[in-house]
């Protein structure tokens, strides 16, 4: 088993490294402050990373992305962790790899503007009753001539109130809901009877909307299917897979792996009782305990990017990274916070915002407790391989 990374791709994760570090990192407090990055800077540093190819990484060279495997795209993603994720989704792209089912006209539409950067898209699933259980969706979408008229809303879906366009998951068939009665729609902005509702305001995740979306005959032709009528379902958890990995796994390393380098340089400078705290047994144990963490969790993101850069099926394993990981980052958030003290605790640095940030891992793309669930039923009818 060979776990040396490339040159190639080493060369890779160095310049995304440094990229966030020197360009993107700087513009971290005018976001938390203001909710949002000037246009102008925004808009130049997007352009340096599209210069240097960094923009859509995960979707395919075909259709102008950068190409790169499961593997290759969890290393990346980690170091893009290493920056708040409403950077992320401006500078480096937030493309969903379902988009790759666009068929026709809808390429050029929708797949490749939004890999080339110049349309932004919603990723409208979950609604006020319908979370973790996606299928529980009351959205509806009944046809009417050649035409789907769709109601519903949709709540807390980032980028909603600035998307230009919007998939959206409707009940197409009541009674076979996620078996063959769920489709997906590609709803433009501006189409009548599809608004944007209230923004919710959050704890963390700053810089970016989370928007409510309300559809009241909202009509769309039947050349906005996204795929197959009634695979929606199948379509959204054929790639859900991936982007839990990328998105929660390989991001919630590079966060840890920050937080920890910041609470091991103040170990090292910060003195009490005459010596540099990182020599007290209490802050050693904190310091082991979340390297263990980082260590742990990158094994498990680059283990499961690979079986599924094999064909292999990986849903379970994707499931326990994502667990594993989302509490990960909150255990090494809260001791690096331990560790500073009063000034893990101020706005001022990096960490308190981290802290705020990483509490909602264990919420979206299903909680800690249905994917313990996920987990659990899957060994008591299979066991557990690794």
């Amino acid at each position: 088993m060979d776990f040396e990374i490339p040159d190639e791709t080493r060369v890779l994760i160095d310049t995304v490294r440094r990229f966030v570090e020197t360009e993107v990192q700087p513009l971290e407090d005018e976001v938390e402050e203001l909710g949002h990055v000037p246009a102008d800077k925004l808009n130049a540093v997007k352009a340096k990373a599209q210069a240097l190819g960094l923009y859509a990484m995960n979707m395919p060279v075909d259709v102008g992305g950068g190409g790169l495997s499961t593997v290759e795209t969890c290393l990346v993603e980690e170091q893009l962790g290493r920056t708040s994720d409403a950077l992320i989704r401006r500078i480096f792209g937030q493309v969903y790899p379902m988009l790759t089912a666009c068929e026709g006209a809808q390429r050029d539409d929708y797949l490749i503007p939004t890999v080339k950067g110049e349309r932004i898209c919603a990723m409208a699933i979950t609604e006020p009753g319908a979370g973790s259980d996606a299928a529980a969706i009351s959205t509806t979408a009944v046809p009417d001539g050649d035409d789907w008229v769709l109601h519903g809303r949709k709540h807390f879906i980032s980028d909603g109130d600035i998307a230009d366009y919007a998939i959206v998951m409707a009940l197409t068939d009541r009674e076979k809901r996620a078996r063959g009665g769920i489709t997906l729609f590609l709803v433009d902005k501006g189409t009548s009877g599809f608004s944007v509702g209230r923004v919710q305001h959050m704890m963390g995740q700053r810089g970016y909307g989370h928007a409510e979306l309300v559809f009241e005959d909202c009509r769309v032709g039947s050349d906005k299917i996204m795929g197959e009528l009634g695979e929606g379902f199948r379509l959204i958890m054929n790639t859900v897979s991936a982007v839990r990995l990328a998105h929660i796994g390989a991001r919630s390393v590079g966060m840890a792996s920050r937080v920890l380098e910041l609470a091991r340089n103040h170990a090292n400078e910060r003195h009490q009782f005459g010596q540099p705290i990182g020599q007290f047994q209490m802050v050693q144990q904190m310091l082991a305990d979340m390297a263990t963490d980082i260590f742990a969790t990158r094994m498990m993101v680059l283990n499961t990017a690979w079986e599924i850069d094999q064909d292999r099926e990986a849903r379970d394993k994707v499931s326990i990274v994502k667990l594993f990981a989302s509490e990960m980052i909150g255990r090494v958030a809260d001791k690096g916070v331990q560790i500073f003290g009063g000034m893990g605790y101020a706005k001022e640095m990096p960490l308190e915002r981290i802290y705020r940030d990483s509490r909602v891992l264990r919420i979206y793309d299903g909680t800690s407790e249905i994917h313990r669930m996920l987990i659990a039923r899957s060994v008591l009818r299979n066991g557990f391989e690794p």
